[in-house]
């Protein structure tokens, strides 16, 4: 049985490596995760003002991520950091009461151009999911952090770094295994 996961996709760039290393894990281990980007480019601008009648597309996203079995966050590095409408996206994921993404199995990848493959922004990442309004079952240990990501792509997108597969390979496997653990441990 595959996997329902949701691809929180954080860049909101048209050429985007964070896509693209999903897309490659798509297409990778389709036959253990079913892997559906989600965008976070058109979403309103959190305000407590609207929090109570969210616009139609928050909803839709809101929904399209409670509608899986697992998460997948994508994230790119921006100033040491998340980028602004990822954390906007979250801020909505931890409004109104729902707690869309509590004990949900998520793990997390990032790439970049740059040789740290956005350590910085995943170490924000999780202190920002420690939340308890949020409160996933973040896989721990497992780092992805795919730097110099353009050297170790094909201009399909297609990863070609043996290193970077195998250990993408062996993270996607620890997953599988921490998805099976933790939801045996929620239904007990």
């Amino acid at each position: 049985m595959s996997i329902k996961v949701k691809a929180i996709i954080g860049s909101t760039s048209s050429t985007s490596f964070n896509l693209k290393l999903v897309e490659h894990m798509r297409k990778r281990y389709a036959g253990q995760l079913e892997i559906t980007p989600v965008f976070v480019n058109d979403l309103e601008m959190f305000s407590i003002d609207i929090e109570s009648n969210p616009p139609a597309n928050v909803l839709d996203f809101k929904n399209n991520v409670k509608d899986s079995d697992a998460v997948l966050f994508a994230v790119p590095e921006y100033n040491f950091s998340i980028p602004g409408a990822l954390k906007n996206a979250i801020d909505w994921l931890s409004r109104g009461g729902d707690f869309t993404l509590q004990n949900k199995p998520t793990f997390i990848v990032g790439s970049s151009m740059g040789q740290f493959g956005s350590i910085r922004a995943q170490l924000h990442l999780r202190e920002i999911l420690s939340n308890p309004a949020l409160a996933p079952a973040v896989l721990p240990g497992n780092e992805v952090y795919v730097g110099s990501v353009h050297e170790k792509m094909n201009e399909t997108g297609e990863l070609t770094d043996k290193a970077t597969i195998d250990f993408l390979d062996s993270v996607v496997h620890n997953f599988i295994e921490f998805y099976h653990k933790t939801k045996a441990t929620v239904k007990a």
